[in-house]
């Protein structure tokens, strides 16, 4: 039996209450206890910042859609080469990393749990067998359901539990654990070369709305008792005063009454989403907005999506907005289609901060998350690799703790993008327990993971920690962000079930992460009725067999399975 204990922490635990207080954290067999025997590994913090280990909701890090980015940019593999090792796999990349990079580098940062974006279903096992292959940290996937044949037809017909048992089927085939809708009925609409344009467009041949595929899956998803809440990806990204259409998608679910501890609406990558004006020439930030509908109203949670300037290779199941960015960029494009599925774009760019729009757009971030009062309801993304790659979200942590930090990026910034935005005269700082609550606890409470034992350090949880080398109560981080990004740059110690995996940022072990995935129960006639249907669909439209359809257990080695049951 495995035994560590570290002496001498000073500890943030958002979940638990713990504020910088100082303490000993007791390991056994991969999980925390309250005490350890003398033979225990004993590691001395000495004052040092301790967090539980860092969770990231939203992230692009397996799948079809990642692949083609890294064929679209050649160029990428040359950054961030390192060579194999005795222990480590040779890993590479900066925009679309290697998986091999994907799991050491969050690792080498204090990070050990992330979760895939958006699985389409038919292309599920690709992206479990690149799961399979990320080192180190635990994983999940969302699957997406926003733009499905299936999804649209049990809608059309008013028939949820035949959705209900669509959604748990689907869920099961993909071997994934929530609720993905990205420009609901859009990637439809984009298979006949148009888009739906607000939320209440019909989506051409299903005749349903946006607005009911949002509805009715979000309700599904509460009947189905699932652990995370519908993930929203909205209408109209990427448009200036596509800000409307966000506030209206919000209110979508207002009344619907969450099932678990936990929202009943998370929107994703809300950066995006929160843009004024009519045209690009007029284009403004419309976080405050954003953030006044969140400040009074406690149902619902979004993630930043942060903007960093240099390269970002933008990939999303939103194939008419890669369309557009390619148009208006004259830039490299892919487009996918997913047959009676969803769609898909990738388009590599570059974010310049004597670009108005990119400054704009990196100041938007940052407001949604500092004009938001509850630090819960903004969790800490790049959505990687679309508003940048995650490797920089210590620079983020920095920017968000610090207004001298924002202030010297400000310097690079084009002026005319302080017209346009509030993020000048934002003098909020956040704390050390704020950005464990926007890097750790609230990503895990968002994805209902707590019980799973991630984003926390109370007893019975996974015994995933990151030391940090600094002490909070001698380091001013408004003033000694240098400092404080370097730190969280490279973890003096990433511990993984009990495990040191990291230490000084470089690797020490490689252990295989797990694979979060929900199963649920559905027991009525709409099974039938929804089996039949798909059946159906199989035999005349999909260029699969079904029985070659579902993601096998072989290919989640090491899963995580949750049960739930509708109801």
């Amino acid at each position: 039996m495995s035994e560590m204990l570290i002496k001498n922490a000073t500890v943030y635990d958002p979940i638990n209450g713990v504020n910088g207080d100082l303490m000993d954290i007791a390991v056994k067999d991969g999980k925390i206890v309250d005490s350890a025997s003398g033979s225990a590994q004993v590691i001395d913090a000495g004052g040092r910042l301790v967090y539980p280990g860092g969770v990231d909701a939203h992230s692009h890090i397996a799948g079809s859609k990642v692949n083609i980015g890294r064929i679209m940019r050649p160029e990428d593999s040359r950054l961030g080469l390192k060579a194999r090792t005795k222990l480590t796999r040779a890993y590479t990349g900066y925009t679309v990393p290697n998986v091999y990079a994907m799991g050491y580098r969050y690792a080498e940062m204090g990070y050990t749990t992330a979760f895939e974006a958006a699985i389409p279903i038919l292309k599920a096992r690709h992206t479990h067998e690149e799961l399979e292959e990320i080192p180190i940290i635990d994983k999940g996937g969302l699957t997406l359901f926003g733009s499905n044949w299936m999804v649209m037809d049990a809608i059309r017909e008013n028939d949820q539990d035949r959705l209900a048992a669509y959604v748990a089927w689907g869920l099961l085939a993909s071997r994934g654990w929530g609720v993905k809708i990205v420009n609901p009925g859009g990637g439809e609409a984009w298979g006949f070369g148009k888009n739906v344009s607000g939320l209440d467009d019909p989506v051409p041949n299903f005749e349903v709305t946006p607005r009911q595929i949002i509805r009715n899956l979000a309700e599904v998803n509460e009947k189905m008792n699932l652990p995370h809440s519908i993930h929203l990806h909205c209408n109209n990204l990427g448009k200036p005063g596509n800000y409307e259409t966000t506030l209206a998608s919000f209110d979508i679910c207002k009344d619907i009454k969450a099932s678990r501890d936990r929202q009943s609406l998370h929107v994703t990558h809300v950066q995006f989403n929160s843009w004024g004006g009519n045209h690009w020439g007029d284009m403004e930030s419309k976080s405050d907005a954003i953030a006044d509908y969140l400040n009074k109203n406690d149902f619902l949670t979004i993630d930043m999506g942060q903007l960093v300037f240099g390269s970002a290779t933008t990939m999303t199941a939103d194939g008419p907005v890669q369309y557009a960015n390619a148009r208006l960029l004259k830039a490299r494009w892919s487009n996918g289609d997913v047959e009676l599925e969803d769609t898909s774009g990738v388009t590599p760019l570059e974010y310049h901060p004597q670009s108005y729009i990119h400054g704009i757009m990196w100041a938007i971030g940052l407001e949604l998350a500092l004009l938001t009062k509850d630090p819960w309801q903004v969790l800490m993304t790049t959505d990687h690799p679309n508003g940048g790659p995650y490797v920089n979200y210590p620079m983020v942590m920095t920017m968000l703790m610090s207004k001298k930090r924002r202030e010297k990026e400000m310097a690079k910034i084009a002026e005319k993008t302080f017209e346009r935005t509030s993020i000048a005269g934002i003098d909020r700082e956040l704390d050390w327990y704020d950005i464990a609550i926007k890097t750790r606890a609230a990503h895990a409470k968002v994805l209902g993971i707590i019980e799973q034992g991630k984003g926390h350090l109370g007893v019975g949880a996974d015994a995933d920690i990151a030391i940090y080398d600094i002490k909070p109560d001698e380091t001013d981080a408004t003033v000694e962000f240098d400092k404080v990004e370097a730190a969280f740059r490279r973890s003096a110690y990433t511990i993984k079930g009990g495990e040191v995996v990291a230490r000084d940022g470089e690797i020490t072990a490689t252990p295989m992460g797990r694979t979060f995935w929900v199963r649920t129960k559905v027991d009525n006639d709409g099974y039938g009725r929804m089996m039949d249907d798909l059946k159906l669909k199989f035999k005349n439209y999909y260029s699969v067999n079904m029985a070659n359809y579902m993601v096998q257990d072989e290919y989640v080695e090491r899963p995580v399975v949750v049960d739930t049951e509708y109801k």
